[in-house]
């Protein structure tokens, strides 16, 4: 039992430490002029060198190790870049254009985005659980984004867009590592997969040195972000599975969402009305239906 409520506890400090790291995003992005490009970059390289630097010390091996075969060449030049740098990218960019509450529920439809993906590859019809899950985050969705109301979006197009982006590019990061975590450590797998889709965005925008205002309130966001949002969240979550189900890992990090909204309506004045709560509610019981499954 205390091994147990250990894991409960990890999982949970690690999804509200996710929570927290969306506000921290939106207040560096929208209050203190941040770029997003350099945001995500800067986030994903600093927490990515962090990350390898704790397992090269815990392990003391290697950690060039595992790209000496090409196959796990191709595949965490892939997870870094259509997962990793992609769903930081248009998660940040829902924030920066919408909220913090709103994009990490719209996030949360990647167990939904799953099921599709596993009913194409695998040309079976999804189960009776498995459809209604997707169809009730599909009215968690419709709820959150028009408030009931076809003729007006209650949060900004492009947010919505970047929203599902991140749904989609997030089944992508939680697929394609499986068998590389699996061969080697998450830790390792996770610290690669930042480094390189930074990397990547680094080539791809060139962001300048420096971006935004750098007050000591933003630099306490922007630690937090790396320290507490990244590094802390990922080892949190991670360390929960030595003693708690992976599945129940995945619904107890689903506090991420509720922490994001909590923050933001108290921190940052935004507004998360009933038809909010109970669109999000939908979208997030998707989450506890199919980890139960």
């Amino acid at each position: 039992m205390k091994d147990r409520r250990r894991g409960v506890l990890y999982a949970v400090a690690g999804g509200v430490f996710w929570g927290g790291s969306g506000v921290a995003g939106q207040y560096l992005l929208q209050d203190a002029g941040f770029a997003t490009e350099w945001l995500v970059t800067a986030r994903l390289m600093l927490a990515g060198i962090i990350l390898l630097a704790l397992d090269a010390a815990r392990h003391g091996g290697d950690i060039f190790r595992v790209w000496r075969s090409r196959r796990n060449c191709a595949e965490l030049l892939f997870f870094g870049v259509c997962g990793m740098m992609l769903v930081s990218y248009s998660y940040f960019a829902s924030i920066r254009y919408g909220n913090a509450a709103a994009a990490t529920v719209l996030q949360y439809l990647m167990p939904a985005m799953i099921v599709l993906y596993t009913a194409l590859r695998y040309r079976r019809w999804p189960s009776g659980l498995e459809l209604f899950c997707v169809l009730l985050a599909l009215a968690g969705t419709v709820l959150l984004v028009t408030h009931g109301d076809w003729r007006a979006l209650a949060i900004p197009l492009p947010a919505f867009l970047w929203g599902l982006v991140a749904a989609v590019t997030g089944a992508i990061y939680t697929l394609s590592p499986k068998r590389l975590i699996r061969a080697w450590r998450a830790p390792l797998i996770v610290g690669w997969g930042m480094l390189v889709g930074g990397a990547a965005m680094a080539a791809a925008t060139r962001p300048g040195l420096w971006s935004g205002c750098w007050t000591p309130l933003s630099s306490l966001a922007f630690l937090y972000l790396i320290v507490f949002g990244s590094v802390a969240a990922f080892a949190l979550y991670l360390g929960s599975t030595k003693y708690i189900q992976p599945s129940e890992a995945g619904v107890l990090a689903s506090v991420e969402p509720l922490t994001a909204i909590v923050l933001s309506v108290a921190l940052l004045g935004a507004s998360f009305g009933v038809l909010d709560v109970l669109g999000s509610a939908c979208i997030l019981a998707t989450v506890v239906l199919l980890a139960r499954q």
